[in-house]
């Protein structure tokens, strides 16, 4: 073979690896974000630790939610949608059905669960010098116990904390407890926030200041998201204690970087995703008004969730630290 037709064919299988590569012409590296976007794919290594079965008043199967985990971390995640918790804000509720959100969600006078009570299962009313009088004292699963089980700032206020609910069954198969922090993504526009696990309750629901993060319409009885809306919970992050904004925000945003950081996370699901490129600037983002066909709250009490086939837990047992114990708690307890 001449020199001139040797380099020739040189030239083409250069030409030809380059192409297989991923590399154009002349060009030394892969296109910019190829290779780590290939790293970041979290997508294709995952595992699936449950799948979450949700059933409706029925109790028929409505929809199995698969909870992923990847390989060396016990963070798991999910998509879900999100109804609105307004569980733990001092104006959540009024005997007049005039508070924040409907009474029937906080349970019913056989079984109050998002309100405190008394011995007798009476609710117990906000007095002059609490932050809403003449409300009832709306609780949270996670509280202060620092402070007297009939102050309202016991509770962490879904008005103000951007928090998370989760089931109690998936709490327990995945290891997270009351007081972790989590990150939760706008699958819609990328809009992200981070979090703290504070309340006992159904698949994919959150609070009002987390879905204003979020551009969700917050409205506790009308608004939320049906579908789209990425959980990241990092199992025993927490110190059992509800938590600042400011500590919030710090804790979770080292979690998000350790774990792999907002592209890795927007990676995890099979969907596109527009990435907010302010990560995680909580405050920042605002709901958008009630979208043209609202999503209703969907949080009835009496909906049933279950993982796999072990058995059914109706849920009423959220909100345990919603009764007056037995021996009166000190500020201490």
């Amino acid at each position: 073979m001449n020199r001139p037709r040797l380099i020739a064919v040189i030239l083409i299988l250069l030409f030809a690896a380059g192409v297989a590569g991923g590399q154009g012409v002349g060009t030394n590296a892969p296109e910019p974000g190829a290779f780590s976007a290939r790293a970041n794919n979290c997508a294709s290594q995952r595992s699936v630790l449950v799948n979450f079965v949700v059933r409706g008043r029925d109790r028929l199967r409505v929809r199995d939610v698969p909870i992923w985990q990847l390989p060396g971390s016990q963070a798991f995640f999910f998509v879900s949608g999100m109804t609105i918790d307004a569980d733990g804000a001092p104006d959540a509720y009024g005997p007049d059905d005039t508070g924040l959100d409907e009474l029937t969600n906080a349970g019913g006078p056989t079984h109050w669960d998002g309100i405190i009570t008394d011995r007798d299962g009476n609710p117990l009313i906000q007095g002059e010098d609490d932050p809403f009088p003449g409300y009832y004292i709306s609780c949270t699963s996670l509280a202060d116990r620092t402070k007297g089980f009939t102050d309202p700032t016991r509770y962490v206020d879904a008005s103000k904390i951007p928090y998370i609910v989760l089931p109690n069954d998936l709490a327990e198969r995945g290891g997270a407890r009351l007081g972790d922090f989590a990150v939760v993504m706008n699958l819609r526009d990328g809009k992200l926030s981070y979090a703290i696990y504070a309340d006992i309750g159904t698949m994919g629901e959150g609070s009002i200041a987390l879905a204003d993060n979020l551009g969700i319409w917050s409205d506790a009885r009308r608004g939320g998201e049906s579908d789209g809306i990425l959980y990241l919970v990092f199992p025993g992050s927490g110190n059992l204690q509800p938590r600042t904004i400011d500590e919030i925000q710090s804790e979770a945003e080292k979690l998000l970087h350790d774990w792999g950081g907002i592209e890795k996370l927007a990676s995890c699901v099979e969907t596109k995703v527009v990435v907010n490129p302010i990560e995680g600037r909580e405050g920042n983002v605002h709901g958008c008004g009630p979208p043209d066909q609202p999503v209703g709250s969907q949080r009835a009490r009496t909906d049933g969730e279950r993982p796999d086939e072990s058995g059914t837990q109706p849920l009423g047992m959220r909100n345990v630290d919603c009764m007056v114990p037995s021996v009166e708690p000190s500020l201490s307890d």
